[in-house]
């Protein structure tokens, strides 16, 4: 599944050019974001009643650093907003925001999606919660957005010549649900890639890889082991980690050969798994407190302080003090403070490659 999951993406992501324009000294005028919980910034807020691990989004304490929930998985602002910011743009609204303008692009991701659709999943024996939205269907929003904001094929051309399209992360929950279903590791590498080619138009593309999913209180909790082995020095887990990798070698392929073919395409790698584990190593310099890099802000206690059954918000969790201080917000997302720490090594530290193309789009 591994190199389903990550071919697939990576194909979706073959954003052929309609139109070539010169680019500005600040080449980006919108972005536009397809994704998961990574991202989403309230469309599945927006789009129903969140259910299971999402069921606490629109409450507090979720948004307790902004001071109000907005659907963002997380204490306060993600790593979208802060590559906007970085960019002088407005925060992107989200595509089911009622009267948005989206003056700075528009935002897809919603939390739960996976790269891979349903059907596949579900012939494999994964089963996905009901509002699931796959990545295809975010397309299908994107067109359909297109087609009610574009005056012709040249306008649409314009406008895209201009925009930054922010693909992912996408396909940690393809694996999150067959892993917390059961599924071993090695399992999840068999899959045939499947593989779709999608004209849309974008001339510059950041796709993301997977975070070191080993070292998520969430997988630390639901896969521990007495084993010492299984863990690596910073206490993660090596296998789960090493799948990761796997996914993030078979992603950096696919890039590189769509690079191959589209020479005129900027494509940027934007590597969080080493951006986490950069802010792991600089934690202590960075204010995250040493003896909590592994717990959740905001859960129901244990080692981890995180618990599948009673998610960040049920009645029995609790919040620490400062989640400033916290790598982790809810033990699978991060905190305002890691994700913004996180953003500025993707864009400044060298956690997003090639260094030129990076340097180019941020160059306001």
């Amino acid at each position: 599944m591994a190199a389903a999951a990550a071919t697939a993406l990576a194909a979706v992501l073959l954003l052929l050019v309609l139109a070539t324009t010169a680019e500005a000294a600040c080449s980006v005028s919108a972005i536009y974001s397809f994704g998961d919980s990574i991202a989403d910034t309230g469309n599945l807020l927006r789009e129903g009643p969140a259910v299971g691990a999402f069921a606490s989004i629109g409450t507090y304490p979720y948004g307790q650093t902004l001071r109000r929930p907005t659907g963002r998985c997380s204490d306060g602002l993600l790593i979208i907003d802060y590559f906007a910011m970085a960019l002088n743009l407005s925060l992107v609204s989200p595509y089911l925001e009622k009267g948005a303008r989206f003056e700075s692009g528009v935002n897809f991701a919603v939390a739960g999606a996976t790269a891979l659709d349903r059907s596949y999943l579900l012939q494999s024996g994964v089963v996905m919660p009901p509002a699931s939205v796959p990545l295809s269907s975010q397309l299908d929003w994107f067109r359909s957005h297109l087609n009610s904001t574009c005056s012709s094929h040249q306008d649409c051309a314009k406008k895209l010549s201009g925009a930054l399209f922010l693909v992912g992360e996408i396909g940690g929950n393809d694996y999150n649900y067959a892993f917390f279903q059961g599924r071993s590791i090695e399992s999840m590498k068999t899959y045939v890639p499947q593989v779709e080619v999608i004209e849309l138009g974008a001339t510059k593309i950041v796709i993301p890889g997977n975070f070191p999913i080993g070292c998520s209180p969430s997988y630390l909790s639901l896969f521990s082991t007495a084993i010492s082995g299984d863990y690596d020095d910073r206490g993660c887990l090596k296998s789960y980690n090493s799948f990761a990798m796997y996914h993030n070698d078979q992603l950096r392929a696919a890039i590189d050969d769509l690079r191959k073919v589209n020479s005129d395409v900027s494509i940027v790698y934007a590597d969080y798994y080493g951006a986490f584990m950069h802010l792991l190593q600089k934690a202590d310099l960075l204010g995250f407190e040493e003896g909590s890099l592994f717990k959740a802000c905001c859960g129901a206690g244990g080692k981890y302080n995180f618990d599948m059954n009673l998610m960040c918000g049920a009645v029995g969790t609790n919040v620490c003090a400062d989640p400033a201080q916290h790598i982790s917000w809810d033990g699978i997302h991060l905190t305002q403070q890691a994700y913004k720490a996180m953003a500025l090594s993707l864009i400044m530290e060298g956690f997003a490659q090639p260094a030129d193309i990076v340097q180019k789009i941020w160059s306001c």
